[in-house]
């Protein structure tokens, strides 16, 4: 399943063996266990990279990069936000035309006076957090400007502005299906913060569930002194961020012995050969199939082999298909694999 597919509101959910729709779960909401396997993989690339001995420092960055999280919200935000802010000087400035017609003067101010966006607008905390990234789209109108059109030549505009009157439900309900089917999916968009920061790339679907769910807990008493969410305030944060910290320092403190039992299991290949990425995964697969014994063998193993997919060569797939197959069958005839709990126990 794709980052697209995450973004569109579906998530494959391994222990219940189902999709389920986030976009219309408001109340579900966890970092993937995948979005934090990839977090670290890429700690222990940099810190292989750096060769930096600090597993203190390593484990501060590992922390940074998963709260990196809370900025690419405020960006989401902001962008949302940016909408209005261009259609509201789309209208200015059609007043300002030397020959303005009717519309230009007496134009519909539905959409640029929504109540939701005007709370968010007027959010003291937002406020702070947008001037402290220094979140500035005067660069990238012609983005906001696609963006905009597009979704004004959609049905849920059409029916929401032939609606006289405000009303703070339908404002919502309106910034949310801006939101949901047009910002959330822009490819555009998202290749746009990839080139901003590479590792949003992997935080953008969780984030922009993220969004949604704060655009849908805004009531209307929520004003100008009240406090943005925050990922680490979510339940199971503190769970996820204990996963990500574990599956790091395991891999580091028992990384010279799975090593040895990774070599044992490539005698053909060149150990110099072998790419960094693909000695990482291995070895953080061996160290999650040995260290979680909540988790299942086969859920490490389909894990790994699809973040080499999207991460290592073209060949790395089957590689470390081949290798941790090797791996885990003598793990097991050594009685070495320990899982607990109801249908994990080997």
């Amino acid at each position: 399943m794709t980052s697209f597919e995450v973004c569109f509101g579906k998530l494959y959910n391994f222990t219940a063996g189902k999709d389920i729709d986030l976009f219309d779960s408001v109340h579900y909401f966890m970092l993937s266990r995948r979005l934090l396997r990839i977090k670290v993989m890429q700690s222990l690339y940099a810190r292989n990279q750096s060769e930096q001995a600090d597993l203190a420092g390593g484990e501060k960055e590992l922390i940074r990069s998963i709260g990196k999280l809370h900025d690419l919200f405020i960006y989401q935000l902001s962008f949302l936000a940016g909408i209005f802010v261009f259609a509201r000087k789309r209208i200015e400035d059609g007043k300002l035309k030397l020959l303005p017609t009717y519309e230009d003067l007496h134009p519909n101010t539905k959409f640029i006076d929504n109540l939701l966006i005007g709370k968010i607008l007027m959010n003291r905390d937002y406020q702070r957090q947008e001037d402290k990234l220094k979140i500035s789209w005067k660069e990238q109108e012609e983005m906001l400007r696609r963006i905009y059109n597009g979704f004004r030549a959609g049905e849920e505009y059409r029916a929401y502005m032939a609606v006289d009157g405000s009303d703070f439900v339908r404002d919502k309900d309106i910034v949310i299906a801006l939101f949901k089917n047009y910002i959330a999916p822009d490819v555009i968009l998202q290749s746009y913060y990839e080139e901003e920061n590479i590792y949003w790339a992997n935080d953008y679907p969780v984030v922009n569930l993220f969004v949604l769910k704060c655009l849908k807990a805004i009531g209307d008493d929520w004003d100008e002194s009240a406090l943005l969410p925050d990922f680490s305030e979510e339940q199971g944060f503190d769970e996820s961020l204990d996963f990500a910290l574990e599956l790091y320092r395991s891999t580091i403190r028992k990384g010279p012995e799975y090593e040895k039992m990774i070599s044992a299991k490539t005698l053909n290949w060149d150990m110099d050969r072998i790419a960094h990425v693909d000695m990482i995964l291995l070895k953080m697969a061996v160290a999650e199939i040995l260290e979680f014994s909540s988790i299942p063998v086969k859920v490490s193993f389909n894990e790994y082999i699809e973040i080499a997919k999207e991460y290592s060569t073209p060949k790395s797939k089957i590689f470390i298909n081949g290798v941790l197959d090797k791996l885990i069958a003598e793990l097991r005839g050594k009685n070495m694999i320990n899982k607990k709990g109801r249908g994990l126990v080997e």
